[in-house]
């Protein structure tokens, strides 16, 4: 597979990976290898980051277009991350009001079709 495909299985950020795995094509086996005994750069990289959008976004609570609503549209480090944890921007605050809204509306359309289906 691509090695950007291979990076977004992993959850990393392609530039900040190693310069043979960006060049090279990563097979399912070492894929599998990755996952299972993951190398010192692939785990200093889930630890520190940078991390690509959607691992910043899982990890401010916020979704993705929120993270671009917000003005963050780079890969950022844990540190830079934890850094907005505790600033507690508006606009943060904002996007995990909305998020919540929106997992609440998915929970309520899931017990409708539930209550849907069984009445059928």
């Amino acid at each position: 597979m691509k090695p950007a495909t291979a990076a977004k299985k992993l959850g990393v950020y392609l530039p900040a990976t190693p310069q043979d795995f960006q060049d090279g094509v990563v097979t399912r086996s070492e894929l599998n290898e990755f996952q299972a005994n993951p190398p010192a750069w692939l785990q200093e990289l889930r630890s520190n980051g940078p991390h690509p959008r959607p691992v910043v976004a899982a990890k401010l609570g916020v979704s993705i277009a929120g993270l671009a609503r917000g003005g963050v549209t780079e890969a950022l480090t844990t540190e830079q991350i934890e850094a907005i944890k505790q600033d507690r921007p508006e606009w943060l605050e904002k996007e995990r009001a909305t998020q919540a809204e929106v997992r609440k509306e998915a929970v309520r359309l899931k017990e409708k079709n539930a209550e849907r289906d069984a009445r059928s």
